[in-house]
């Protein structure tokens, strides 16, 4: 054991340190620096210094959707008071919650100007051709799950086609949220609210991998929500997780059970589904948003009410988008791709109009509908279809042979309700397949309840889907305000964050090493003869395996040692692959995910000792990957930064 981590560790460090071009090292995520973290994530804590905990006045959770995005708060002093921000001005016909669109305009020079609902209506007003100097983009925080390879340096496309940050627009809007969170607590507690008081949530997928956590955390910083000094202040929740804290938490009159049967099961409605609840009772909660579904397993264990996660996250890019992409696919069906490309650039706002429109007829949609749904095209639509092409909207309708879709005399699109569920089709049967799929592993089979949340299960058509396909396994679920649980749920995570005991990792990691070579076992072009001694290179040396149970505060110690003893940084590469059957990070499906940055500058005291060794503790139990590590010789703690975005 000896041989393989002081082999491995020399070499490993001898090659990667002296070459690695670094950004600051603080820029990295989970770099605690020196701060420990909270108390309950310590195994066996004995360092009385660590439990002098940062006190928190209020924790404030900012659900960041693809399509709409909100915060909510609780005073750590009544923790079971959730308030759910201000109404919000602005709205739209036929679409009432207390969440905004995720939209965001800025001016011609790229500054800030609005969010939300505001950012929409000004855009709207805006002269056509001055509409083409302004960006506004929405729907953007699909690029973060998209981007295989995302950095600091990320693009963003605005819908006037012009390249912004994404780092800068996500900033942007977080600290939209931060100044309206800020201003509301200011009132309502009459005095100045400073953000030093604030615990902060912010929540992204269970699927998304770690780094696009690690980017909206670099984004919160860049917004002044925390800062890598105190990073504890800022807390990233998987927003499935979030959803189950609500629903364990949910009265039997805060559930509509879609299938009739023994719906109240004998309680009264004062229970808590808790109530409801038997020791070890598994389910499965289906968060259905905009961009992603998210699909998680848990298991209650009472009475603290803990939970534990059964099977890795799993999901896909199965949101309602995909719904609107089905309707901008219709219109290129009938009027042309190239009418509908041109008409999205040289009419911005228009287009944004369309998609208005569309979004609220969209929520009309339910499996029952016999009347048609109209949907009015902007004037400039039909204007500008007409000079583009030298005929009517009407024309093309007519030779366009798309069943279902006619034109009405008051210059609508009328669609039948059959068009409008065909558009709902290809979505809705991912997210089934997808659930079929995790409702045949054994962990999953004997799941007792499923929550439908997220602002897709609002959708008829896929409550519907859901029943009809799994209303015999289990009882289907979904709370009252259904769009709003991940946001009350991730307040209720950052009250008290070790709620969940124990989660799956959902990747295989590791680093590389040297091994002691052993004749037909090792494979001789990976032999190394190094000062007379024979060693295996490239050896995958496993941290934790995909799907593999991890409790909270559980620690992965390894030890490294400075190639010389004057190295200051040791730089080692972290490798990551989907399943867990690795030998060689050369094997197929093994990518370089991140590194792992020690840096010994300031540790040493006067005399250093010849061999130094470094303790790292990871912790793969939380909701990203945290990292610490300690001077052996000196019991001090030194600075490590483990970094998945900028390697």
């Amino acid at each position: 054991m000896a041989d393989k981590e002081a082999g491995g560790s020399d070499t490993g460090s001898r090659e990667t340190a002296p070459t690695s071009a670094y950004s600051s090292p603080a820029r990295s995520l989970g770099d605690t620096g020196i701060t420990p973290l909270s108390p309950s994530h310590i195994v066996n804590d004995t360092d009385s210094s660590v439990s002098e905990q940062q006190v928190f006045l209020v924790v404030v959770a900012i659900d960041f959707g693809t399509t709409s995005s909100g915060y909510a708060y609780s005073f750590t002093k009544e923790p079971e008071c959730i308030h759910v921000m201000r109404r919000w001005e602005g709205g739209d016909p036929g679409v009432s919650n207390q969440k905004t669109p995720t939209t965001i305009l800025l001016t011609p020079e790229r500054k800030f100007h609005s969010f939300g609902y505001a950012a929409r209506d000004f855009y709207h007003d805006l002269d056509p051709n001055e509409a083409k100097q302004w960006l506004y983009l929405e729907k953007f925080k699909m690029k973060l799950h998209t981007t295989g390879d995302l950095t600091m340096d990320t693009d963003l496309t605005a819908a006037n086609g012009k390249k912004v940050k994404a780092l800068e627009i996500f900033a942007y809007a977080l600290q939209y949220f931060k100044e309206q969170a800020l201003k509301e607590l200011s009132d309502q507690a009459g005095s100045e609210f400073e953000n030093s008081d604030v615990r902060w949530v912010i929540t992204v997928p269970a699927i998304w991998k770690q780094p696009a956590k690690q980017f909206m955390r670099q984004a919160a910083y860049q917004a002044g929500l925390a800062s890598p000094e105190n990073s504890e202040q800022l807390i990233i929740a998987l927003e499935p997780e979030a959803a189950s804290i609500y629903c364990r938490k949910l009265r039997l009159h805060q559930m509509i059970e879609l299938s009739g049967k023994a719906a109240v099961n004998g309680y009264s409605a004062s229970d808590t589904v808790g109530a409801g609840f038997a020791q070890g009772d598994k389910y499965v909660v289906v968060d259905s948003g905009g961009g992603t579904v998210d699909l998680t397993v848990h298991q209650i264990r009472l009475p603290e009410g803990h939970l534990k996660e059964l099977y890795k996250a799993t999901g896909g890019p199965y949101g309602s988008l995909g719904v609107d992409y089905e309707f901008e696919k219709l219109l290129c069906k009938i009027f042309g791709e190239d009418f509908i490309e041109q008409f999205k650039i040289k009419r911005p706002a228009a287009w944004v109009d369309l998609m208005i429109a569309f979004e609220s007829r969209k929520r009309a949609a339910a499996p029952d509908r016999t009347n048609p749904l109209n949907i009015t095209l902007p004037f400039s639509f039909i204007d500008y279809y007409k000079k583009f092409r030298g005929h009517s909207v009407e024309h093309a309708l007519r030779k366009s042979n798309v069943d279902f879709v006619k034109w009405s005399s008051q210059g609508m699109l009328r669609m039948s309700p059959d068009a409008m569920n065909a558009l709902f089709k290809p979505t809705i049967d991912s997210i089934i397949e997808h659930l079929r799929d995790l409702f045949q592993k054994p962990e999953v089979s004997t799941v007792k309840f499923l929550f439908l949340v997220g602002g897709f299960a609002e959708a008829p058509l896929l409550q519907q889907a859901v029943q009809a396909a799994f209303g015999d396994k289990c009882r289907i679920i979904i709370p009252q305000d259904v769009g709003l649980t991940i946001l009350k749920g991730a307040v209720l995570f950052g009250l008290d964050p070790a709620v969940i005991k124990v989660r799956r990792s959902p990747l295989t990691y590791g680093v590389g090493v040297l091994n002691r070579y052993v004749e037909g076992k090792h494979p001789p072009e990976k032999l190394l003869v190094k000062d007379g001694t024979r060693w295996c290179t490239d050896v995958f040396d496993k941290f934790i395996s995909a799907d593999q149970s991890v409790a909270l505060g559980e620690l992965v110690k390894r030890s490294y040692t400075p190639a010389k003893p004057s190295q200051l940084v040791i730089v080692i590469n972290i490798y990551s692959a989907e399943h867990d059957s690795v030998s060689f990070i050369t094997d197929p499906g093994v990518k370089k995910c991140g590194t792992l940055r020690l840096d010994l500058t300031g540790t040493s005291g006067t005399a250093v000792p010849t061999r130094r060794e470094i303790q790292t503790l990871m912790q793969f139990g939380d909701t990203e990957i945290k990292a610490t590590a300690i001077d052996i010789a000196t019991s001090k703690s030194v600075k490590v930064g483990i970094d998945f975005l900028n390697y």
